[in-house]
This record gives structure tokens, C-alpha cells and sequence, in this order.
């Protein structure tokens, strides 16, 4: 057997262990890296850890260190009630508001799931409250999520924009973005219509101060007993499968979320901050996060003493391990061997498809970083041929592959299922389970005739 083969079977391997068993993907590919280069590439430590993403790894410390405090000084919660509040409570906007409070949380740099835990328990607190689907509430925070998760400053950007400038593919930072922002809003615009969205409008308006207080700390009727013993919104959510899991902060108080305190005024400003020196200095968005969360800690350390704990290490060891097995099929040359192999399928549009379709239905069970971070440079050869256009095929990878996040077996879907009160789960979770599937069936083929057959880039 070829090393290329036992490789990619090695990669298979460690997907079927990582989804089954709930075991970190990137624990797992560290040590797919150590026995493959060690055993069959004949790689010393040097030449393993050659493909470690030490940028990455910055990046994903120090934007979740920021979001961490962000959380326990409650500027986040603020920026959750100030929409409210924007919108002056009508109730067929708050969808809105919480797609829109999403998308911009990991547009300016909060992981995916991070954004979700944040925003979920409060937004199907407000379903439950006001009569809205919860599987509407859910779909608009995951489908915001995703439509700000490809900005040039956010995690997954940086990612698949890094990936792209490694691989020397042609890439479009905003072509990128926008692909993935229009696909999640249509998609939220569909599900608003089919689930009640516009029934919605007959509500009227929530009075201003029953909405500031229905995010905080939550009343018995937001936090019924679901068999569990646990409110969703008030402690640790916990992640099926193998993406990062993300906890809710605890709260054991319920402080004023719509006022602005110095520690508050701060945070924005570092947010802020960061946004401007990404966008406009062009510094580096992992060293000038963690900078201002220093910052921050620094001067309130009572408000920031947990954030620490809070980075997302579980996404951070994710990350790097695949990047690092990666390198090592690099090295290998594995890559160059499953291109020609995609290539040689002889139509180059059946083989563009059939790559996005494996990346949906991996991503639905499994981690899109981890599938993202493995089919791109996979991808490589095949598109270095020209016959397919590398920015709308990597923009088409890139959705097929997060898109798919409302499915209950990943991360975001399980925060969803997890911070819904006053739901019977079971039905919940089937009604999850189906609109993930329909999502994985029909997505990968609107993007693929849509952003690769027109040959973008």
C-alpha cells in the first residue's frame, strides 16, 4: 500500500474515531502526524511540526481571550440589549437582531460557536417568551454565525484566506465573505417565511424594560426543568461530537445589562480597536487581540480573572492538530496525489461537486475548521489545472463545509438544542436532525452551480 493511500486512510480514520467516540480531532491528528511522518514518511520532530500554524494558533488565544472578557464584564450581553432596543422591541425583528448580532460577533472575530453560546440562550429565551419557533430562533442565530464568519478579521477567514495564500491559489478576501453572508441570508430569509417569521408582525412590540430584563439572569418561566437539572442559559452547554465546546458563563447574579460601565465602555472601544487596526494598519488580528485583552485584564482583573480559561483550547488543539497533519501530507505528497486523483475523474464539474458534497456531510457529524483545513489543500492540484475556478471553488468549499452547522450533531446545532427552554428535546432534536439533512442535500449543489459553474476566479 502507497504511503499517499495509508495516509489519507489514517485521515478517515481519525474522522470516524473523532465522531464517534467524541474525541478531539486535532488530539487525533497530532498523533495521526507523529505515527505517519514517524512510520511512514521517515519525518523527524522537525518535519512534523513544520506544518504546526503557530499564526493560527495567536490568532484563535488571543480573539477568544478577548471575547472571554467581553463575557464576563457583560459588554456582550449589552451589545444583545442595545439591538433590542434599536429595533424598539418589535418581536418579528428580534430574528433579526440576533442574526445580526451573530454574524457580527464572528465577523470581528469571535469563533463560530463561541457567538452561538453567547447569543442562543438569550434569543430562544425570547422564543419561548414571545411564541417563535424555536427552530426559526435557532437557524437565525447558527445561519448568522456563519454569514459574518468569513470576514477578513474572523476565524474562519483568516483560516481559509491563509490556507489560500499558503497553497499560492488566487484568492478574494470579500468575494469570500459575501459568498458565504448572501447564502446564510437567503437561507434565514427562507426559514423566517416557511416558520411563522411574517405571522410574526400581529405581535406588535415587547415594552423596552420586559426586554432588557429577559436576558439576564432568567426567571423561572425562561428556565423550566428539562430533565436535566440544569438551566441551558445559566450553565456549562455542553458539544455532541467533536468541535470545540463552548461554555455559557455562569451567572449567579443578575447585573444591569443596559447600562455602560467603564469596564464596558472600554471593551467596545478595544473592539473597536481591533477591527481598525486589522482593516486599516493591516496589524495582525492574533498579537493586537491579545494585546488589548492584556489590556483589559490588566486594569479589571476581577472581570477578566476566568478569561483565561475561557480561550477556546478545545477549538485552538482542533485547529492546529489538522493543520499539522496536513502539512504532513504535504510533505508526503499526498496532496498532490489526491488532486490529480479528483482531476482524474475526467469531468472537473462532477469532481468540483462531489468535493463539496464531502465536505457538508463530513462537517454535519465532525468539525468544518477540521474539514476546511483538509479539502482545500486537497483541492490544490486538481484546481492548479485552471479548468475550475479556484476563488469560486474554495468560496463554494468554504459554505458547503459551515453551512451545514445547524445540523444537532455539531457544534452550533447542539448549543442550539441544548439553550432551548420550554422545548421537548427529542422533537427538537428531530426537527434539527431533518433541516440539518435537507441543508447537506441542497446547499452543496446551489453553491456548486452558482459560485463554480460560472467560473469565478
Amino acid at each position: 500500500m502507497s504511503p499517499e493511500l495509508i495516509s489519507i486512510l489514517v485521515l478517515v480514520v481519525v474522522f470516524v474515531i473523532a465522531t464517534t467516540r467524541s474525541v478531539n480531532m486535532g488530539a487525533l491528528a497530532f498523533a495521526a502526524a507523529f505515527a505517519v511522518g514517524e512510520l511512514v514518511a521517515d519525518l523527524d520532530a522537525d518535519g512534523i511540526f513544520a506544518g504546526f500554524p503557530g499564526d493560527l494558533f495567536v490568532v484563535l488565544v488571543g480573539v477568544t481571550y478577548l471575547f472571554a472578557i467581553a463575557r464576563a464584564n457583560g459588554t456582550t450581553d449589552w451589545l444583545v440589549h442595545a439591538s433590542i432596543r434599536l429595533v424598539r422591541g418589535r418581536v418579528a425583528l428580534i430574528p433579526w437582531v440576533m442574526f445580526a448580532i451573530t454574524g457580527a460577533l464572528t465577523a470581528i472575530g469571535a469563533v463560530s460557536p463561541a457567538a452561538v453560546a453567547i447569543v442562543a440562550p438569550i434569543a430562544l429565551s425570547f422564543a419561548a417568551r414571545y411564541g417563535i419557533s424555536p427552530l426559526l430562533m435557532g437557524a437565525m442565530v447558527v445561519h448568522g454565525a456563519q454569514g459574518g464568519g468569513f470576514s477578513p478579521i474572523s476565524i474562519y477567514g483568516t483560516i481559509v484566506n491563509g490556507i489560500v495564500e499558503r497553497e499560492h491559489l488566487p484568492g478574494n478576501e470579500v468575494f469570500l465573505f459575501l459568498a458565504s453572508l448572501i447564502v446564510n441570508l437567503v437561507i434565514a430569509g427562507v426559514m423566517f417565511v416557511l416558520f411563522g417569521g411574517l405571522k410574526l408582525w400581529a405581535q406588535g412590540a415587547v415594552p423596552l424594560d420586559e426586554a432588557a430584563g429577559a436576558g439576564g439572569a432568567p426567571d423561572k418561566r425562561d428556565t423550566p426543568d428539562d430533565g436535566t437539572g440544569a438551566a441551558p442559559s445559566s450553565g456549562a452547554v455542553t458539544s455532541s461530537g467533536t468541535g470545540p465546546a463552548t461554555a455559557v458563563a455562569t451567572r449567579t447574579e443578575a447585573p444591569d445589562t443596559t447600562r455602560l460601565t467603564p469596564a464596558r465602555i472600554a471593551t467596545l472601544t478595544a473592539l473597536v480597536a481591533l477591527v481598525v487596526a486589522v482593516l486599516a494598519f493591516d496589524l495582525d488580528a492574533g498579537l493586537t487581540s491579545i494585546t488589548l485583552a492584556v489590556i483589559l485584564s490588566a486594569a479589571w482583573p476581577e472581570d477578566s480573572r476566568k478569561a483565561v480559561g475561557q480561550i477556546a483550547w478545545s477549538t485552538v488543539l482542533l485547529i492546529c492538530g489538522v493543520l499539522t497533519y496536513v502539512g504532513v501530507l504535504e510533505e508526503i505528497g499526498t496532496i498532490k496525489w489526491a488532486g490529480e486523483g479528483v482531476g482524474g475523474i475526467g469531468v472537473p464539474l462532477l469532481a468540483a461537486v462531489l468535493l463539496c458534497y464531502i465536505g457538508a456531510i463530513v462537517s454535519a457529524f465532525a468539525s468544518s475548521v477540521g474539514i476546511m483545513g483538509a479539502l482545500i489543500p486537497l483541492a490544490v492540484p486538481f484546481l492548479a489545472q485552471g479548468e475550475i475556478g479556484a476563488v469560486g471553488m474554495v468560496a463554494a468549499l468554504a459554505v458547503s463545509a459551515t453551512v451545514v452547522d445547524v445540523s444537532p450533531f455539531s457544534t452550533n446545532g447542539a448549543l442550539v438544542l441544548a439553550a432551548a427552554p420550554d422545548v421537548d428535546r427529542e422533537r427538537f432534536f428531530r426537527q434539527l436532525m431533518i433541516y440539518g439533512g435537507i441543508v447537506v442535500a441542497v446547499v452543496p449543489a446551489v453553491v456548486w452551480l452558482v459560485l463554480v459553474v460560472p467560473g469565478f476566479g
